[in-house]
């Protein structure tokens, strides 16, 4: 990292991000054409989930090609000041990288699924009929690395 003033080191910080964060977003390749979709997504020992219809475009691009690039931010504020050119923002993000797998079986399915509605809901238990987990698959990501940027704070 450029600035190493800004950058996040902590682990327990960086696990913050984390759980507070409200979007993922994932970026892929597409042969040599990058694509980048935002998802709802979840965090947990040291994976990243998130779910998807069982066909698209997300889904067909992590078949070919499972290396997947993730970017994380909370706390966004824009800083004005007098001249435009001093302007900047504040921020807390995370770019990280890994390897993402489909989760197919409704077992593991539902285990990932109370994970992901739990970062939203608080609960760590939800009920889910075979039928809602049987239109979706999970994909986890297995983070490989990750670093954190903060500025402003």
């Amino acid at each position: 990292m450029r600035r190493s003033d800004k950058e996040i080191t902590d682990k327990v910080l960086l696990e913050e991000i984390l759980e507070k964060a409200i979007t993922c977003r994932i970026g892929m390749c597409d042969g040599d054409i990058p694509y980048v979709v935002p998802v709802n997504f979840s965090y947990k020992d040291e994976c990243i989930y998130f779910h998807s219809a069982k066909t698209g475009k997300k889904l067909d691009i992590i078949k070919e090609n499972n290396n997947i690039c993730f970017e994380i931010d909370i706390d966004n504020e824009l800083v004005q000041q007098e001249k435009i050119c001093n302007w900047g923002c504040k921020y807390y993000s995370i770019i990280g990288f890994g390897k993402a797998y489909l989760i197919e079986d409704n077992e593991n399915k539902r285990n990932a699924m109370d994970v992901i509605s739990g970062h939203y809901s608080g609960k760590e238990k939800h009920e889910f009929s075979e039928e809602a987990l049987n239109r979706v698959v999970v994909i986890k990501i297995e983070i490989e690395s990750m670093t954190g940027k903060k500025s402003g704070y």
